[in-house]
């Protein structure tokens, strides 16, 4: 019997959104410190840093010139404008940890995200919500980096942002950081085990390739 070539398992694409304030950075930071076997990608952005940010940590802080430079020369993955500036992901950077088998994680808005589902239908596509828009008020206010007039626009922006929540895979409600980023692995977890993805497994157990019945 001929020995079916073992290809490589390409790495899973996780896309997380939410809007500002839900804490999504905090959430993944705990995620991340329990998963060592998921790439985080830092988005690149035009916006200054905040206090406690380092460039290539958060975020690439780059001038708006460079941003749109990178749009023109097609680097990146996905790209949006939010609140007067640009956030968007490396494509180079994304392709070569999917082929090496690494799952990458992606942290952006919901305009971003619908740029990748186009792309990548077979991501996993995530929204974090807060328990309720008066809970997101109260953590804009108390990050205490945006003025009254801009939180206002945030948390408008919030209520359009959760409306497309719809068209995510999963819902996670971020009421402690521990149980989010707990629910978040439990997703992870789930998507490993779908057939479709360990068909390879079927195939090495059986010795010959794994179709439905009548195909």
């Amino acid at each position: 019997m001929m020995r079916r070539q073992k290809t490589q398992k390409k790495g899973e694409l996780i896309v997380l959104s939410g809007p500002s304030g839900v804490g999504k950075s905090t959430v993944i930071a705990e995620l991340l410190s329990d998963r060592r076997d998921i790439y985080f990608s830092v988005s690149y952005t035009t916006r200054a840093p905040r206090v406690g940010e380092a460039d290539g940590v958060n975020y690439n802080f780059v001038t708006r010139e460079e941003f749109e430079r990178m749009i023109r020369d097609h680097e990146l993955l996905e790209f949006a404008e939010y609140v007067g500036n640009y956030y968007g992901t490396s494509l180079k950077v994304i392709q070569e940890k999917l082929e090496k088998g690494i799952d990458v994680l992606l942290d952006i808005e919901v305009q971003g995200a619908a740029k990748v589902r186009d792309k990548c239908p077979d991501a996993v596509f995530i929204f974090i919500v807060p328990p309720s828009l008066e809970e997101l008020s109260r953590r804009l206010y108390n990050r205490n980096t945006d003025s009254s007039e801009v939180i206002t626009r945030r948390l408008e922006k919030a209520r359009q942002e959760c409306r497309e929540s719809v068209r995510y895979d999963y819902l996670v409600v971020n009421d402690t950081v521990m149980n989010a980023a707990r629910e978040i692995g439990s997703i992870l977890e789930a998507e490993r085990c779908r057939v479709k993805k360990r068909v390879h497994l079927v195939e090495s157990i059986i010795g010959a390739p794994c179709a439905p019945s009548g195909e």
